[in-house]
């Protein structure tokens, strides 16, 4: 149980006490960090809002709760402005809680009471394309949520929802045939098969006769012809083998692979039933669903206001030739994920503009009787230093595995630079773990929903919020470990006495409550924060208080703190994915 759980439950027990049948009974007091430390470790307003609410002066509320929590193991209470009730942790319970941490390889994180199914739909590149720069955001917060939820005791069901089905595949299949080279394919398949359908989409716009006879193999695709669906499957093939060589060097990996055609036989059915029911409904030879009033305007996704006038922006989910659209394929996907899965929750990590494309959809489910948790993680984008969509020097999207190569190039230099007689070996292993990890934190310390500006010399310096200092902050840590004579056992009882020693246990305690919080919000960002103040706590630490020049007991509590920082600073980077390397 975290500390703000302990002071809450005690916070509530005293305002009963204090307010007696006044208590609103559905009240909730919150607990939360300090926001000055000047002021105590924790504070709480529950004294202000029940005064209000109780027509009572706020202070002396305050003043009454703090004498019905009495005397407290935990913590000295006071009473701040107009009734803000401060908690100052007693530095012995800190000591008690930081020595059971060491005791515990969740390091104080609790298993969910009550765990979930949940799935995680994440990354989505498209068959015979290469992952660019923008697919860093969904690949890498998703991976993440998915290492969080799985920590926490849920059930995840990571699925890479690939784009394998559509029109660009009848380009793609008449290239195939007509100018594909094999060599170039075995060399590189993806930027093969990219080539090929710039090529063909080239000759297209010069040549209007050309667009319908590629039309005309995708339709022969769609009715099953042998020839065009074998070669289709050798697209997903090889696009995936080139996809899975990323991922590998990411560290991240999927429980499936369900791509837009897993759902291809649902779709004609799943209209019709909208039909039937009278959800959706032809419009100008498509079949529409339409707002059916449910909400206010202002909150219904099917309208937008125009010149004052709230007008219908319905969802298509069949187009008037026929063909089927992604609306349709993810209400198929929602369908799959709930029975089959068993779903508890479904979260989408995708972009920011496809926010009211999710709301219409989890607004269909509404009208179709099924509920769910149906979670779009939304996110800005990447910019580059311009502030605008990062680009090439020729204005060309830029390539995933260019920046991954591009990061652990960058980081070989610093190794280079910084430990020239690491043995080569190594020196490979550690710049990839920092070169990726760069990538990695420089993403996930951001707020999910705000743009950022990518930039080499940031992500890979080795001071300020970076993988790469929270990193060496790590080796520091276990380079002092390796001037220990023997094995370090760990004292039972802990003595806190410096601000320093009791600052980074203050915040050591923390990680089993922000840990849990990063998963509620989606909000990597927490953690990342999180870790940085742990590194520049642990710094601060290691230049107030000699840790191996001090004795006793002493040394013993400063030895425990650095290995426990060591150990929270590895595994909360680890839920990001982010390797520690030993030495840097």
């Amino acid at each position: 149980m975290t500390i703000p759980t302990l002071l809450t439950e005690k916070l509530a027990a005293a305002l009963q006490t204090a307010l007696g049948e006044a208590m609103p009974a559905d009240f909730k007091p919150t607990v939360t960090p300090a926001q000055d430390l000047r002021f105590g470790d924790y504070q709480s307003n529950a004294a202000m809002i029940l005064a209000k609410q109780a027509r009572m002066n706020p202070r002396a509320l305050a003043t009454q709760v703090v004498e019905a929590f009495g005397n407290s193991e935990i913590a000295d209470l006071d009473i701040a402005g107009p009734g803000f009730i401060n908690f100052r942790i007693n530095p012995a319970y800190y000591a008690e809680r930081t020595a059971a941490m060491l005791q515990d390889e969740r390091l104080g994180v609790s298993v969910v009471e009550k765990p979930k199914t949940l799935v995680i739909d994440f990354s989505a590149p498209n068959v015979a394309k290469p992952m660019h720069v923008g697919h860093i955001r969904s690949t890498i917060i998703g991976d993440t949520l998915g290492r969080l939820a799985r920590f926490l005791g849920h059930k995840v069901i990571t699925d890479n929802h690939i784009g394998d089905w559509g029109t660009q595949f009848g380009m793609i299949l008449w290239g195939w045939k007509n100018i594909l080279q094999q060599d170039e394919l075995e060399k590189d398949p993806i930027e093969a098969l990219l080539a090929v359908y710039k090529e063909v989409n080239a000759r297209c716009k010069e040549d209007e006769s050309l667009l319908p006879i590629c039309k005309s193999e995708l339709v022969k695709l769609q009715s099953g012809d042998a020839e065009n669906l074998e070669i289709w499957q050798k697209c997903i093939a090889v696009t995936k083998t080139g996809l899975e060589k990323i991922y590998a060097q990411l560290n991240i990996s999927f429980d499936y692979w369900l791509g837009e055609s897993a759902y291809n036989d649902a779709l004609a059915p799943l209209v019709e039933d909208l039909l039937a029911k009278g959800i959706a409904r032809e419009s100008e030879g498509a079949v529409c669903v339409f707002s059916d009033g449910f909400h206010k305007p202002q909150n219904d996704p099917f309208l937008v206001q125009k010149d004052g006038e709230w007008v219908p922006v319905p969802a298509i989910i069949r187009k008037a030739d026929g063909g089927f659209l992604y609306a349709t394929t993810d209400l198929a996907t929602l369908d799959y994920r709930t029975t089959k899965f068993n779903a508890d929750s479904i979260w989408y990590v995708v972009g920011a503009p496809q926010e009211k494309h999710f709301k219409q959809i989890f607004d269909i489910e509404r009208m179709r009787g099924i509920s769910g948790d149906f979670r779009h993680v939304a996110f800005g984008s990447i910019l580059g230093k311009d502030r605008r969509p990062f680009k090439t020097r020729s204005g060309d999207t830029v390539s995933l595995q260019d920046v991954i190569d591009e990061a652990i190039s960058r980081a070989a230099q610093v190794i280079e630079t910084k430990s020239p007689d690491m043995p080569a070996e190594e020196k490979a292993r550690v710049a990839e773990a920092v070169g990726i990890g760069a990538i990695k934190f420089a993403e996930l310390s951001q707020n999910r929903m705000s743009d950022y500006i990518f930039d080499w010399e940031k992500m890979l310096a080795l001071t300020g919020d970076t993988a790469p200092y929270l990193q060496n902050s790590y080796v520091r840590v276990r380079s002092i470990f390796r001037k220990v004579e023997g094995e370090f056992r760990a004292p039972e009882k802990l003595e806190l006495v410096q601000d320093a020693e009791i600052h980074l246990a203050r915040l050591l305690v923390r990680y089993a409550e922000v840990v849990p919080a990063t998963l509620d919000d989606c909000r990597p960002n927490l953690l990342a924060a999180y870790l940085y103040e742990l590194a520049k706590a642990f710094h601060s630490f290691y230049e107030a208080c000699p840790v191996l020049k001090s004795e006793g007991n002493t040394r013993e509590t400063r030895l425990a703190l650095c290995e426990l920082t060591a150990r929270v600073l590895k595994q909360g980077m680890g839920l990001f994915g982010i390797t520690m390397p030993e030495r840097m």
